[in-house]
C-alpha cells in the first residue's frame, strides 16, 4: 500500500509537468486531472478537458502518456481523456438567458477591423469542436451575419409562445435583425429602440439549450454595449483589432469599457496581422506589426492570436461559407480553432474547477 501511495504521488507530480497549450497551465492548475487509480497492476490516469477542444483531448492524453512513460519506464500506465463541457455559475446581479450557458461578446472599438468575420468563424470553430453554439448579430444598424452565413430564406415566424426560432446555419443557431428586414432596408432607429429590440432578440429567441452564445457587437462603446454589459450575464469579452495605431486607440477604449462594467476581458485578437500575397505567398505587415500583442501586454490580458489579411477569408465569408466551414482542415481554420480554445479555456480557468456543475459529457 505504501509503494502504491508513493507511485500515485509520483504520477500526480509528473502530471504537473505537462502543460496544456490552450490554458497555458499544467494539468493540475487547469483542473484536468480527474483521477489516478490502479487496476490489475496497471495505473489509469483520467483527464477531463472543460472547454470545446475537438481532437485536442486525445492529443493531451498522448502528451501525458509520453511524459509518464519516459519518466517511469517499464511501468504499466494508461492515460484516458474526455471532454466535459460545463456551464457558468449563476450571476446574482444580471438576469440569465433561458437555455444559454456562457455568453461571449466579440467587440471592437471601431468598424472595419473584421470583427464580424472573426465572430462567425469563432462560433463555427466552437461548434466544430463539439459545443452547441448560438450566434447573435447585435449590430442592428449594419447586420452582416445573414450574408456571411449564406441565408436567403424568409423571416422566422414566432411560435405560440411568442418566441422566435433561431435560423440554423452550418450548425449554428443564429438570430439577427437582418432576418427580419430586407437586406437593403436601413434601420433608422434611435438608441433606446435599438437597445429594446436587441434585448427582445436576445431574450425572445428560443435558443434551445446552447453551451455558448457568441454576440457580435456593433463597433464602439455606445448604448448597445453598455446596456448588454449591465443587463446580460456576459461571461467575457474578446477584443478584435488590427495592428494599426488608429484601430488600437479605439480597441483600448472598448477594453477599458468592459473593465469599468466588470466584464472579464478574455483577450485580444489581432486581425489582418499580415498580408499574404495570393500569387507568390509573400507576407508583409502592411498595417504594422505586433500592435495587438503590445496592447494585451499593456493591459495584462491574454493575447489570443493573430489572423492574416487573406483573400480566401473575404471570399469565403462573402460566399456564405466562412473559412472554418469552407476549409476545415486548413491553416486559417486552425488559427480560429486555436483562438476559440484559448478563450474558452480561460473561462474555465478563471471560474475554477468547482464553481459550476457539469451539463454534458462527450467521450472521446
Amino acid at each position: 500500500m505504501g509503494d502504491d501511495a508513493a507511485v500515485r504521488s509520483r504520477i500526480e507530480s509528473l502530471l504537473g509537468e505537462v502543460q496544456d497549450p490552450y490554458s497555458g497551465c499544467d494539468l493540475h492548475r487547469a483542473g484536468m486531472v480527474d483521477a489516478v487509480t490502479k487496476a490489475n497492476d496497471q495505473w489509469v490516469v483520467k483527464l477531463k478537458v472543460g472547454y470545446p477542444c475537438g481532437e485536442h483531448a486525445a492529443t493531451l492524453a498522448a502528451l501525458a502518456q509520453d511524459h509518464l512513460t519516459r519518466a517511469l519506464p517499464g511501468m504499466a500506465i494508461r492515460v484516458e481523456s474526455r471532454r466535459v463541457l460545463k456551464k457558468p455559475a449563476e450571476n446574482a446581479t444580471r438576469q440569465s438567458i433561458p437555455d444559454v450557458g456562457w455568453i461571449l461578446a466579440v467587440a471592437s472599438g471601431k468598424g472595419g477591423v473584421g470583427k464580424s468575420t472573426t465572430a462567425v468563424n469563432l462560433a463555427l470553430a466552437l461548434a466544430a469542436d463539439g459545443a452547441r453554439v448560438g450566434l447573435l448579430d447585435a449590430d442592428l444598424y449594419g447586420p452582416s451575419q445573414p450574408r456571411m452565413l449564406g441565408y436567403v430564406g424568409g423571416a422566422p415566424q414566432a411560435g405560440p409562445d411568442g418566441r422566435l426560432p433561431p435560423i440554423v446555419r452550418h450548425g449554428l443557431r443564429t438570430m439577427s435583425v437582418g432576418y427580419l428586414v430586407d437586406e437593403d432596408q436601413p434601420v433608422i432607429w434611435r438608441g433606446p429602440m435599438v437597445t429594446q429590440t436587441l434585448t427582445q432578440l436576445l431574450r425572445n429567441t428560443d435558443w434551445g439549450g446552447i453551451d455558448y452564445l457568441i454576440i457580435d457587437l456593433p463597433p464602439g462603446t455606445g448604448d448597445v454595449q453598455l446596456s448588454l454589459s449591465q443587463q446580460v450575464p456576459l461571461s467575457g469579452a474578446l477584443i478584435v483589432t488590427t495592428p494599426q495605431d488608429i484601430a488600437l486607440l479605439d480597441a483600448r477604449k472598448a477594453l477599458r469599457m468592459f473593465e469599468k462594467v466588470a466584464v472579464p476581458v478574455l483577450g485580444v485578437i489581432e486581425n489582418m496581422s499580415t498580408h499574404i500575397c495570393s500569387r507568390c505567398g509573400h507576407e508583409e505587415p502592411i498595417f504594422g506589426a505586433g500592435g495587438g500583442e503590445r496592447m494585451a501586454a499593456q493591459y495584462r490580458v491574454p493575447f489570443l492570436g493573430s489572423l492574416p489579411l487573406d483573400l480566401r477569408i473575404r471570399e469565403q465569408t462573402d460566399g456564405g461559407r466562412p473559412t472554418v466551414v469552407a476549409e476545415p482542415g486548413g491553416a486559417l481554420a486552425q488559427a480560429y480553432h486555436d483562438i476559440a480554445r484559448k478563450a474558452t479555456a480561460q473561462l474555465v480557468l478563471d471560474a475554477g474547477p468547482s464553481d459550476f456543475p457539469e451539463i454534458r459529457i462527450v467521450e472521446d
